[in-house]
């Protein structure tokens, strides 16, 4: 099974953020990090410190989605935040990465396995597909 978290965060949100985030998101749905296939966002982030050293500490594949290819998935979302929709061009990020990516991996629908979860400076969510 393919699984994919998809992130959202402030300019200048750091790794120890972002990775604080990420395990207490998966440990609250009881899934092992090692089961963690790849990590998404939008362009917009593809050259943020924070997301970038997430990756490679995690030594997973980080891929980004343009605002049009995540507006695609407004649908499946759990919330649509207006704020994301004006600054970005769609409702949510992290949930729409993070479906966006497990399709294009599994070739296949993708689900959301845990809806949005946010800090003051992030957003997570899991997307399952395969």
């Amino acid at each position: 099974m393919i699984l994919v978290v998809g992130l959202g965060c402030q300019r200048g949100c750091d790794v120890h953020t972002l990775l604080a985030l990420l395990d207490s998101a998966l440990a609250e749905g009881g899934i092992e990090r090692q089961r963690i296939t790849a990590l998404a966002s939008i362009d917009r982030k593809r050259d943020e410190p924070g997301l970038r050293a997430l990756a490679d500490l995690l030594n997973l594949p980080f891929q980004c989605f343009d605002a049009d290819q995540l507006a695609g998935y407004a649908e499946q979302l759990s919330h649509k935040s207006a704020v994301a929709f004006a600054h970005t061009g769609c409702y949510g990020i992290a949930e729409s990465a993070a479906l966006a990516l497990a399709e294009h991996l599994a070739n296949a629908p993708a689900r959301l396995l845990i809806t949005r979860k946010q800090t003051a400076r992030a957003t997570f969510a899991l997307a399952c597909a395969g």
